[in-house]
């Protein structure tokens, strides 16, 4: 499965690639009846929140309809924003259908968002900042609804059309193969963090197969590779971050 995602077409930002399955896969979802069982839960999701707003999904504008999906999201889990929670998809939606109250970091929200947004017909991107809040990289949504654009701050109970985040120069817009690329990116960081440095430098690969532009996968890749005495390679890796 992996292979397939990682060779899928190119093209344009996102083309090629369901969001969904991307993200679970990696996310570490290994087997068609794991994978399966986790698109049935986004399924599930989806019926309950139709369930709820179906007026709105059917009759209301893009506006309307994202608003009342974000909504209902944070009605279920008031509480549900993790600083440093979880960024895999498998986890966020075990977490926004179960028991546990803390759902996910700003990764883990906006990839869910995303997810469910697209469902219900609605035109999603992610938005990238390298520094927000004061705390490092950050992710948002921005809806597309027709002629404007609104930011959703998924971190935020009263996130929709966040006006916070100026349009800099530093804002950099993804689509889906830069928002997976991010998740593997994450995994990277993890293994990194647990001591398995060849399966890290796997993941920032992986990373940048997707997202060949992303400096911080080739910054922590460098880092591995010194770690594991690879002097050479982590120069090389460091100069493709800067270029």
């Amino acid at each position: 499965m992996e292979k397939a995602l990682l060779e899928g077409e190119k093209g344009e930002k996102g083309g090629g690639i369901d969001l969904a399955q991307g993200a679970l896969i990696a996310s570490g979802v290994e087997t068609m009846k794991e994978l399966n069982r986790y698109l049935e839960k986004i399924d599930r999701l989806c019926q309950r929140i139709d369930d709820v707003l179906g007026s709105t999904l059917e009759r209301g504008n893009d506006r309307e309809k994202a608003r009342g999906v974000f909504q209902w999201l944070w009605q279920m889990k008031p509480t549900r924003y993790a600083y440093a929670g979880s960024f895999r998809l498998s986890e966020v939606l075990d977490a926004q259908l179960g028991d546990i109250e803390k759902v996910g970091n700003c990764l883990g929200l906006t990839v869910l968002y995303n997810v469910l947004a697209r469902r219900f017909g609605l035109k999603v991107k992610a938005a990238y900042l390298e520094d927000a809040f004061g705390r490092g990289p950050h992710l948002f949504t921005v809806l597309y609804a027709g002629e404007i654009t609104i930011d959703i701050e998924n971190i935020f109970p009263d996130g929709f059309d966040y006006r916070g985040h100026p349009g800099t120069k530093q804002r950099e817009e993804w689509g889906d193969r830069e928002l997976i690329a991010d998740i593997y990116h994450s995994v990277g960081n993890d293994l990194f963090a647990s001591g398995k440095l060849g399966r890290s430098i796997e993941s920032y690969d992986r990373a940048l197969m997707l997202h060949p532009g992303c400096s911080r996968a080739y910054l922590n890749k460098g880092i591995t590779l010194v770690e594991l005495g690879r002097g050479e390679e982590a120069e090389e890796s460091f100069q493709n971050g800067i270029t």
